[in-house]
């Protein structure tokens, strides 16, 4: 019997787009045959359920864990499949909440070994796909929440066949495989959509919700926009959670005509709380709650009880996470220039006036001076920047990335790791500062380790 670090060996010893830089996004490279074939030898787990598909450049994996959260809550049995994982690698394939177990990943890599062979040239992704639609089956999911991992025409989750498509916000990522204009990158992230399977969509640049639109027409498939079809808007906020409020365009449109007839018509929009900070994570809201209303008309009930409790509990950390109060201390996994806007937006709202230390680091594929840019604005309050290296093949040098601060005028210094960067940012910061530690997942995840360790080793009564 394998043990879980042989699985995971076995795992990573084939073809890991994760880990390296991919030049071609191709069918070719990305063939969804091998893995459509590879999948029958297991009796098609995937087709053993119903499935939402969620793409996009920012925000699915958030709202994937807001469908997920809002299912459970109405009792089914939920799978959610995510990319890349923070701390463990079971993160990615949860049941109702739970990781899957470390025996369970090793017994389906055991049962998948032997039937590798017949099929060359799977990848790592690949074969983490097969494993996680297998675990769902085993595990008698009802239903099942698949988050692309890369693009969506071509990503090995394309091979479900969803009640509902999902593409969040799209932005400028991965230009060197899924094009260099949001135009086309929609045309990447809109390979998801299925003949007659309705598309939900964010908020989008018109030339995106162009392209979406016209493939949605060729395919037959209904089509929702986030913003135009269901409207949204917060209402408050506090450290631990906001309110957003949720309408349909059609009862606002009723309820016009209603007063425009002098009839005193009184309506009040849906309500929910989420315990996601910043607009953005309105916007994910907006968007899972279409999808979810979406998912009903096809057959998958949910009721508005399930949706306020669902969305109220749900979990999805690294993503605007407050770790500690004084100083405050912010992790975010804003891996491009468009999420690095949003992000000081949101330190803006929540922490006016603080000055701000940066902790950086980022993969070399990234669009790392556009991060920069958005990040070291005048307005963004950054006093200080500390840039790192998170344990990972593609993280970029640290003493390259001071260079590329440099002309900023900011104070900068290289750490060669997180959590010596976390401790110089501590070390610099006042208790009414801010300590952001963002760039990409990587270096959250060793953020929050880094975090937690300082605190322990502090005496009682200092966090």
């Amino acid at each position: 019997m394998l043990s879980y670090a042989e699985a995971l060996d076995y795992l990573y010893s084939f073809i890991d787009y994760s880990a390296i830089r991919a030049d071609r996004y191709s069918p070719a490279a990305f063939d969804l045959r091998r893995l459509v074939t590879f999948l029958r030898d297991l009796d098609e787990p995937h087709r053993r359920y119903p499935t939402i598909h969620v793409a996009g450049t920012k925000g699915k994996g958030s709202v994937g864990a807001l469908c997920a959260s809002a299912l459970r809550s109405a009792g089914y049995r939920t799978g959610l499949y995510t990319s890349p994982h923070l701390l463990d690698f079971c993160e990615r394939a949860q049941v109702d909440g739970q990781p899957i177990p470390q025996a369970e990943v090793a017994a389906i890599v055991a049962n998948l070994q032997p039937l590798v062979p017949r099929h060359p040239g799977l990848t790592t992704f690949e074969l983490t796909t097969a494993l996680a639609f297998e675990h769902f089956a085993r595990s008698q999911v009802d239903v099942a929440v698949i988050e692309v991992g890369l693009g969506g025409r071509l990503d090995a989750t394309n091979v479900v066949t969803p009640l509902v498509s999902v593409i969040t916000s799209l932005s400028l990522d991965h230009t060197y495989l899924l094009g260099n204009t949001v135009a086309e990158i929609a045309a990447e992230k809109a390979g998801i959509v299925k003949p007659g399977v309705p598309l939900v969509t964010a908020p989008q640049a018109p030339e995106a919700l162009a392209v979406l639109e016209n493939i949605c027409q060729e395919r037959g498939a209904p089509f929702t926009v986030a913003g135009r079809d269901w409207l949204f808007r917060a209402v408050g906020h506090s450290l631990e959670s906001q309110t957003l409020e949720l309408w349909s365009a059609t009862e606002q449109r009723q309820l016009m005509a209603l007063r425009a007839r002098g009839h005193a018509a009184r309506w009040r929009p849906s309500r929910f709380t989420i315990p996601l900070l910043g607009q953005f994570q309105v916007e994910n809201a907006a968007v899972a709650f279409g999808a979810l209303q979406t998912a009903r008309e096809q057959g998958l009930p949910i009721s508005p009880q399930a949706l306020e409790a669902g969305f109220k509990a749900v979990q999805w950390p690294g993503r605007f996470e407050i770790l500690h109060r004084q100083p405050i201390v912010v992790v975010d996994g804003a891996h491009n220039a468009d999420s690095a806007a949003r992000l000081v937006e949101a330190l803006k709202e929540y922490f006016p006036g603080r000055r701000a230390c940066l902790v950086f680091g980022a993969s070399e594929d990234k669009d790392v001076a556009g991060m920069l840019r958005e990040l070291l604005a005048p307005a963004g309050g950054v006093s200080r920047v500390i840039v790192t290296q998170a344990v990972h093949p593609r993280a970029m040098d640290p003493e390259a990335l001071a260079d590329m601060v440099a002309p900023s005028g900011v104070p900068v210094e290289a750490v060669s790791a997180v959590a010596p960067a976390l401790q110089r940012a501590f070390q610099w910061a006042g208790p009414d500062d801010v300590i952001l530690a963002t760039g990409s997942l990587f270096v959250v995840a060793e953020a929050q380790a880094a975090v937690v360790s300082l605190m322990a080793s502090r005496s009682p009564g200092t966090a």
